[in-house]
């Protein structure tokens, strides 16, 4: 059977191969004793074969894709390349910007601080011209920044409202001042500040200027005085022969106090200077004409030191003023509770000659001022659009809110004073000194 199938598949194969070189047939005999049937047929040369037309193609397109991801690779390299160099000269453009302005603010500190140094020097030198006893040897304060900063920001967080503390008050109150002085009446409206002059240093951050109502030979109404409250050792008060010299900033005469001054709470009345000593409870009369204190007296239980300041800080916990009745003070005491309390002084003596007790809080206000014997204090010193907001009669012992507009322009008041003779009001704004029109109402 199996002769007959391999002769058939011999004759098959030959038929295929025919035209080709002679195939060859070959039997073997394995050792088990079966025939193993051998057939094959010569291929052609080598040479003459060819890869199938598909598998050529699909080489082809493999390599084309791989030199087209090399092509692609190589520009992206360049591509981040390119960034990189991009990147870096950026962040080294900046750096050097930043170093710059760093370098800027440097330069500008350094300067600030070369001009606050030669100002201090050229204050130590200075001498203190037209003096009564001879050329005085000036001392500059030694300044401190630290206790200014940290007023100025213990008051930004304190500062409330003043109405919101107000009790006990009749709105329907009629706080008039029935006192005999020529032109008195109730405070009904406050113009626009006018600004005078402008504090051309870190030192006029705050301070205080003033006016005489009733002066002495020499002075006139017209002479001006100034301090400047920054530092722990303010001694230096400037004078102005008149408001043309004021505005130029050329005084005719600068003051060495004695002993160094606390905060802005002075006066200037009669020829003399009123301030306090610097942390004390202690009240300096200072004649100018002789360059010497005249009396000084502790104000008795009155807070100092920032134990109950207004509310912009600045340790103004004794604050002088006048009006057409006077001299007063005011200040607070533990035995009050933090409230205000006004006292009215002997211009010559110090001594106290009556004193009244209110309703609100020192601290809860930004400052105030006495008018024919009443007492109007102001709700804030940084609001723009601020009020005066309480009144406080001492002649009638009653008390009123209030609300009358009151513009800080420059958003940091730190004196407010009244001057009787002029019927205006000066305040220190922010390094700036300005100055408001008033209408009283007539009794």
């Amino acid at each position: 059977m199996l002769g007959p199938f391999l002769l058939t598949l011999a004759s098959s194969l030959l038929l295929q191969v025919r035209g080709q070189s002679s195939p060859s047939f070959s039997r073997s005999l394995r050792r088990d004793g079966r025939c193993i049937y051998s057939f094959s047929v010569a291929g052609p040369p080598e040479d003459a074969c060819s890869e199938p037309g598909e598998a050529l193609e699909a080489v082809r397109e493999l390599r084309s894709e791989r030199e087209s991801q090399r092509r692609e690779l190589a520009e992206l390299g360049d591509r981040l390349r390119l960034l990189e160099g991009w990147v870096a000269r950026s962040l080294g453009q900046h750096q050097e910007q930043e170093q710059g302005q760093d370098r800027g603010n440097n330069l500008h500190l350094l300067r600030r601080l070369q001009e606050l140094e030669q100002e201090n020097k050229q204050l130590r030198a200075a001498q203190c011209p037209h003096s009564g006893r001879g050329s005085q040897q000036g001392r500059a304060s030694n300044w401190s920044f630290e206790n200014r900063g940290f007023q100025e920001l213990k008051s930004e967080i304190t500062e409330v409202p003043a109405s919101r503390l107000i009790q006990g008050n009749d709105p329907n109150d009629r706080a008039t001042a029935p006192h005999s002085s020529a032109g008195c009446g109730m405070l009904e409206w406050v113009g626009d500040p006018v600004t005078f002059q402008k504090a051309d240093t870190i030192l006029g951050k705050y301070g205080v200027w003033m006016k005489d109502p009733e002066p002495v030979p020499l002075h006139t109404r017209d002479t001006i005085w100034r301090m400047n409250a920054v530092g722990t050792d303010v001694r230096l008060l400037y004078e102005y022969r008149d408001l043309d010299q004021f505005m130029k900033g050329h005084p005719s005469k600068v003051y060495m106090l004695p002993e160094p001054v606390e905060s802005t709470g002075s006066v200037i009345y009669r020829g003399c200077l009123y301030y306090q000593q610097r942390k004390s409870r202690t009240l300096l009369r200072y004649e100018m004409k002789t360059e010497t204190i005249l009396v000084q007296r502790d104000l008795p239980n009155a807070g100092f030191q920032g134990m109950y300041p207004y509310s912009w800080g600045g340790y103004t916990d004794i604050d002088f003023a006048v009006d057409e009745m006077g001299l007063w003070v005011t200040y607070s005491t533990s035995q009050a509770q933090g409230a205000i309390v006004i006292s009215k002084l002997n211009p010559k003596t110090l001594q106290t000659e009556q004193t009244w007790t209110t309703t609100i809080r020192r601290r809860s206000v930004a400052n105030s001022f006495m008018i024919c014997g009443i007492l109007y204090t102001l709700n804030s010193y940084s609001n723009r659009h601020a009020i005066i907001n309480f009144a406080y009669n001492t002649n009638t012992n009653s008390s009123k809110a209030m609300n009358i507009p009151f513009e800080n322009r420059y958003r940091y008041n730190c004196m407010t004073d009244y001057n009787p003779a002029e019927k205006k009001i000066l305040a220190w704004d922010n390094f700036n000194m300005v100055m408001y029109d008033i209408r009283l109402s007539k009794l």
